[in-house]
């Protein structure tokens, strides 16, 4: 459960990220300023969602792992916003540079099951329906540390 509300977290954070990022392109002919004001005002609602994504997904994935996991979302966000919203047009190259992307991800979790076995943060290794609403607890971030600290593998 812990790994859909990541990535669905993501997807919602790239969603907010493509637009700001490269939504201003479609109106080439206001301010520069006007573009980067509005740029900001959306990137702002895109860290209310990354940020818990990625603390969220800490507890199952490496952070290897979740920043692979984070690019090819915004490849497939991308891809979907250059096509629909720009116009662009989907090149042979881009799907050969998607595939490499996917063996990426086959390889950054190749070794999943052996490396993260060891990985409890607390007596219960899930997040709890609090946990969710509050993104982690302190008490829990000094574990964290001194369990990091003790298997510098993570």
């Amino acid at each position: 459960m812990q790994g859909l509300i990541t990535v669905m977290l993501l997807i919602i954070s790239n969603i907010f990220m493509t637009f700001a990022w490269y939504g201003h392109l479609r109106f080439k002919a206001s301010p520069l300023w006007e573009a980067v004001l509005l740029s900001w005002l959306i990137a702002s609602f895109e860290y209310c969602f990354q940020v818990p994504a990625n603390r969220i997904g800490s507890y199952i994935f490496t952070t290897a792992q979740l920043k692979i996991i984070q690019e090819v979302i915004t490849l497939i966000v991308f891809s979907g916003f250059s096509i629909f919203y720009l116009k662009e047009q989907l090149r042979w190259n881009y799907v050969i540079a998607f595939m490499s992307m996917i063996a990426a991800v086959f390889f950054v979790f190749l070794d999943f099951k052996n490396s993260r076995t060891d990985h409890s943060l607390s007596t219960s290794s899930h997040l709890t329906e609090t946990d969710l609403l509050v993104c982690n607890k302190p008490e829990e971030n000094d574990y964290v540390r001194t369990k990091t600290s003790e298997n510098p593998s993570r």
